[in-house]
């Protein structure tokens, strides 16, 4: 192991290699890195038409993380998962600039151990009858020339997707400490992420492995079983200072996110949109139904639910991120990822096996679209392109679904009488509720197939999803049937047994 600086980091890297980026969303990325290949590029032109993996794009919506590398010429082609927090890449795909496609972060996280095992790819049916299914898109996103990467085969009758191995030539990584034999522990961070399997799969293909840490100790320092990238796998360290190194984007430091602390108490919802807070307060109390259940909470909304059952006094179910964390209270924002106060930290393929395998009992999720069918689109908005990120992988998998969400967006205006009556002074401009999605990241007849329970709350009221659509089952008081009606733009079902939705912020 040799310590470099960023700058001869990115001098290693050859035209035309493909590179690996660490971290998960708003957490661990080596921003040292991906911004001295930035400079490079603009500087010298290399390196240039770089091929990029991310399963979960690293970023904060203004620059940082993976965006980066969003230049013309610095990077031709992009595999990723989760693209809502690099948008500078995201138009580069949707408007055919590079090559792009995306996989259910999922797929990619485990797509790593394949790749180090020297396999043709990973065979799984997470993906089938989405915009992944080569019948459905193949998972091609944006105008440029590319056929679909994904194979569609059979096994024993049943249908399964390939998902091929690349070849890797650099991974970008991040810990926290490393010895001066490179093993690398990561103490400090929110999550261990792939940060395991990539290194393991890009030192098989014979690549390099380039590690930003922010302490160095002497040989022998490290406890063992705090070595999460043993030193065989690591080529290159390059050190960082306090300020270049946050634990996330959305808090520098904060000590409940690696041990047990109080912290968790002083999660609050004061900059919190009320149409949002009414609908993570509703779906909280669902978790009564579920004791001793194990749960994942999504992005946006869903990732305000563990703290509001915390206030709740809701306790006995397990959440988890699918970054790895186990336990305590999730964080949201640019701080999504992290859980304050969590019981454990995995891999996150590791949990991907288990949410993969049916063993989630609850997941709650976001949407952006739904038509009357149910299906849901949270990847793909005319420019706009979050990417299916683990939704796939969750929605097709956990036992009972709840997508939460407003029905409008773009300017929508309510208030919360002191009777706990709803006014809707003004609907957003966009209806979320569509005739028929426009990408489709999650199946809704297909899920009745499997036998899935799917449930949707919204600010207005819960819906639930029937062979022939949806079902209104609760209305918020001081909501007319009308103004549902209104803002859905196919015909629903109203249940005989139409309740008022119980909220309590």
């Amino acid at each position: 192991m040799d310590i470099i600086t960023a700058s001869e980091a990115a001098d290693f890297i050859a035209d035309g290699s493909t590179v690996v980026s660490g971290g998960f969303g708003s957490c661990g990325h080596p921003d040292l890195l991906t911004q001295a290949l930035r400079r490079s590029f603009l500087q010298t032109g290399s390196p240039s038409n770089l091929t990029v993996l991310f399963a979960a794009g690293q970023g904060d919506k203004a620059g940082r993380g993976v965006d980066q590398l969003a230049l013309d010429g610095l990077v031709v082609k992009a595999i990723g998962g989760f693209w809502g927090l690099c948008p500078a890449l995201a138009q580069m795909a949707v408007q055919g600039r590079l090559e792009a496609h995306n996989w259910p972060q999922g797929v990619i996280s485990k797509l790593f151990a394949k790749i180090a095992s020297n396999e043709p790819g990973l065979i799984t049916r997470i993906g089938l009858g989405t915009f992944v299914d080569p019948k459905h898109g193949g998972g091609i996103i944006g105008s440029r020339q590319a056929a679909s990467l994904v194979e569609p085969i059979r096994i024993k009758g049943l249908d399964y997707l390939l998902y091929p191995t690349l070849h890797l030539d650099y991974a970008l990584l991040r810990g926290s400490t490393s010895d001066e034999s490179g093993n690398i522990s990561l103490e400090s961070e929110t999550s261990f992420m792939d940060v395991l399997s990539q290194a393991l799969a890009v030192k098989n293909c014979g690549g390099k492995v380039i590690v930003q840490v922010k302490k160095i100790t002497a040989s022998g320092n490290l406890k063992p079983a705090d070595v999460k990238i043993p030193g065989f796998l690591v080529d290159y360290v390059v050190l960082a200072q306090d300020a270049e190194h946050p634990q996330t984007y959305g808090r520098h430091h904060a000590v409940g996110y690696t041990q047990r602390t109080t912290e968790a108490e002083r999660v609050t919802f004061d900059n919190v949109p009320l149409a949002k807070r009414i609908i993570a307060s509703r779906a909280a109390h669902e978790l009564h139904k579920y004791p001793r259940a194990n749960i994942n909470l999504g992005i946006g909304i869903p990732a305000l639910i563990g703290a509001y059952a915390k206030r709740l006094g809701i306790e006995g179910f397990t959440l988890s991120v699918e970054s790895g964390v186990v336990g305590g209270i999730p964080d949201e924002g640019l701080s999504f990822g992290a859980s304050l106060n969590p019981q454990a930290i995995v891999d996150q393929a590791a949990l991907f096996d288990f949410y993969d395998g049916g063993g989630l009992d609850v997941a709650f999720l976001g949407f952006g679209e739904i038509d009357k069918a149910g299906n849901v689109n949270v990847s793909k908005f005319g420019t706009r392109l979050p990417g299916a990120g683990g939704f796939i992988n969750i929605s097709q998998t956990a036992k009972h679904l709840y997508f939460c969400g407003t029905t409008t967006a773009d300017g929508a205006t309510i208030s919360l009488g002191h009777d706990g009556r709803l006014e809707q002074t003004r609907s957003g401009r966009i209806s979320k509720f569509v005739e028929r999605v426009a990408h489709l990241t999650f199946n809704a007849p297909e899920a009745l197939r499997r036998g899935q329970q799917v449930t949707y709350i919204t600010e207005v009221g819960v819906f639930r999803l029937t062979p022939t659509g949806l079902c209104l089952v609760e209305l918020a008081a001081g909501v007319s049937l009308a103004t549902v009606r209104k803002v859905v733009n196919f015909p629903i079902d109203v249940s005989p047994d139409l309740e008022v939705m119980s909220v309590s912020l």
